[in-house]
C-alpha cells in the first residue's frame, strides 16, 4: 500500500470515528434519556430497553451482532470493514457513556431534546457517511429485504425507522412515539443537509482570451484539474476557448478573485455539483 493511500485510509477511519463518536453523544445525551426511538439499532434497543431491562448499549450489541449474523448467512458477506469497524465502535460509545462511565444527560423538554438530539447525530452520521461507512442497524435489514423482496434500500430504511419510531408509541405512549418519528424526520432532513455541505463541489464553465493564464492558476494555484474545450462565438463566430473546472465549493472564490485579477472581461459560470467521482474528489468504491 502505498503512502498516500495509507495516509488517505488513516483519514478515512479518523473522520468515521468522529463522526460515531458525535453521532453517539448525541443519542446518550439526549435521545436515550427521553426514550426517544429514532430508529436504526439504538432506536430499537431503546424500545426493548422498556420490556428487558438491560442497557442501551449491550442491547445493541445484541442487535447487531445477530442482524451481521442473519446478513451473511443470508446475503453473505457484503460489508465493508470499515461499515463493521463504524457499527461496533458507534455501540461501544453509547454503552462506554451511558453505563460504564456515564455523562450528562438532558432530562427535560422533548422538543430541546429532538432538536439538538437530531442536530448531533445527523452531523456525526453526515461524516460518517462522507467516508463511504455506515453505522449498520436498519441498514442490514434494508439490505435483506432488497435481495428478497425487492424493496429500494432507502424505502426499506424509512419504512423500518418509521416501525420503530411507531412502536416507541406502544412500548412508551403515545407522545414519545410521535416525538419519535418526528425525530427520523428531521434526523433524515439534516442529515443530506449536512452532506450536501460537506460534498457540495462547483462546475465553473470560463470564456476568457486570457485563458492560458488562468489555466495555470488552477493547475499549480489551486492543483485542479481543468479541461479546454474549443467553442465558436455565437454573435462574433470567431473561435473562443472555453475552460470547465471542478472544484470544492471553498475554493471557488480564490478562483473568481483570480480571475477578476487576471481579466475583468472574463464571462464565467457557475453551477453546482452535488457529486463529484474522481481523482481528488469522492473515490469510487
Amino acid at each position: 500500500m502505498g503512502s498516500e493511500k495509507r495516509i488517505r485510509l488513516v483519514k478515512e477511519y479518523f473522520v468515521s470515528t468522529i463522526g460515531v463518536l458525535i453521532t453517539a453523544l448525541g443519542v446518550v445525551i439526549f435521545l436515550i434519556p427521553n426514550n426517544i426511538a429514532a430508529g436504526g439499532a439504538s432506536g430499537l434497543a431503546i424500545v426493548l430497553n422498556r420490556f428487558i431491562h438491560l442497557s442501551v448499549g449491550v442491547w445493541m450489541y445484541v442487535i447487531n451482532i445477530v442482524l451481521f449474523l442473519i446478513a451473511f448467512i443470508l446475503v453473505g458477506f457484503d460489508f465493508s470493514f470499515k461499515t463493521i469497524y463504524c457499527t461496533f465502535m458507534f455501540n461501544f460509545f453509547i454503552d462506554f457513556f451511558d453505563r460504564i462511565i456515564p455523562i450528562y444527560k438532558y432530562n427535560g423538554d422533548m422538543i430541546i431534546a429532538v432538536f439538538f438530539g437530531d442536530i448531533l447525530t445527523a452531523i456525526g452520521m453526515a461524516l460518517t457517511f462522507s467516508q463511504n461507512a455506515s453505522t449498520g442497524g436498519t441498514d442490514i435489514l434494508a439490505k435483506i429485504m432488497n435481495k428478497f423482496f425487492g424493496f429500494p434500500m432507502g424505502l426499506g430504511i424509512l419504512v423500518l425507522d418509521f416501525s420503530i419510531g411507531m412502536s416507541a408509541g406502544f412500548a412508551y405512549d403515545i407522545n414519545t412515539g410521535m416525538y419519535s418519528i418526528l425525530a427520523i424526520i428531521v434526523n433524515g432532513t439534516t442529515i443530506d443537509f449536512v452532506l450536501k455541505g460537506l460534498e457540495l463541489s462547483i462546475n465553473v464553465w470560463i470564456v476568457s482570451e486570457k485563458y492560458e493564464e488562468i489555466k495555470e492558476f488552477v493547475l499549480n494555484g489551486l492543483n485542479r484539474g481543468v479541461t479546454i474545450f474549443d467553442a465558436t462565438g455565437g454573435y462574433t463566430q470567431k473561435p473562443r476557448k472555453v475552460l470547465f473546472v471542478t472544484l470544492k465549493r471553498r475554493e471557488l472564490h480564490e478562483l473568481v478573485a483570480k480571475i477578476r485579477e487576471i481579466d475583468k472581461e472574463a464571462f464565467f459560470v457557475v453551477n453546482e455539483a452535488p457529486m463529484v467521482f474522481g481523482n481528488g474528489f469522492k473515490e469510487i468504491v
